[in-house]
């Protein structure tokens, strides 16, 4: 770190801190999370173009499920962008700030996800909510493909904070709002839509 003398005084006086550039394994984790987030959302667009929802007990409100179901796809997409952002070298167009709000934000979401599929797994095994004959090896290995992202974007978060350090408020911003925003989203547009007759009602 540089240091200069105050005109005023004889007390060096240090330079404002350089922010840090990612190292190469936060790169490659935030490579790897917009990987992730793309190849999530492609699930949802393959359900689209092949008319997934067309068929079956679910065809008569398909117009809803596919508004629901793009939704889903534009918010792993933008999950794509925080994560690609989070270790970009530059990103002009998008501040600092506002990329430390929504790296949390991802955290935060998948991390909540998370949380609740354990305590749901755990209420079956103890007889609870269902029985644990529902607990199958795809609900197991969809749980921990999400604990990996949750983790890399946890990764993430700490790094992008650690090297853009604008205090708590942003982080506890994040952390805590993303969540519940997009949990009422998701409430508010099914019910939007039921009360169209494009989704069964409650």
């Amino acid at each position: 770190m540089a240091r200069t003398r105050n005109p005023h005084t004889d007390v060096p006086v240090s330079d404002p801190p350089v922010q840090g550039r990612p190292g190469l394994v936060v790169t490659a984790i935030g490579i790897l999370m917009a990987l992730w987030c793309l190849g999530f959302a492609a699930v949802n667009v393959v359900f689209e173009v092949t008319g997934h929802f067309a068929d079956g007990t679910s065809a008569h409100y398909a117009p809803g499920i596919s508004v629901v179901d793009w939704l889903v796809a534009g918010l792993k997409v933008l999950g794509a962008v925080v994560a690609l952002l989070s270790v970009a070298r530059r990103p002009g167009f998008v501040s600092p700030a506002a990329v430390t709000v929504l790296v949390w934000a991802a955290f935060a979401t998948l991390a909540v996800y998370v949380l609740g599929s354990v305590v749901e797994a755990v209420g079956m095994g103890l007889g609870l909510i269902g029985g644990v004959d529902q607990i199958g090896t795809r609900s197991v290995a969809y749980v921990l493909f999400f604990l990996l992202a949750a983790v890399g974007f946890g990764v993430l978060a700490t790094s992008y904070s650690g090297r853009h350090p604008h205090g708590k408020r942003l982080v506890i911003l994040g952390a805590l709002g993303a969540p519940v925003v997009l949990g009422l989203l998701l409430l508010a547009i099914p019910a939007l839509l039921a009360a169209f007759g494009l989704l069964p009602g409650p």
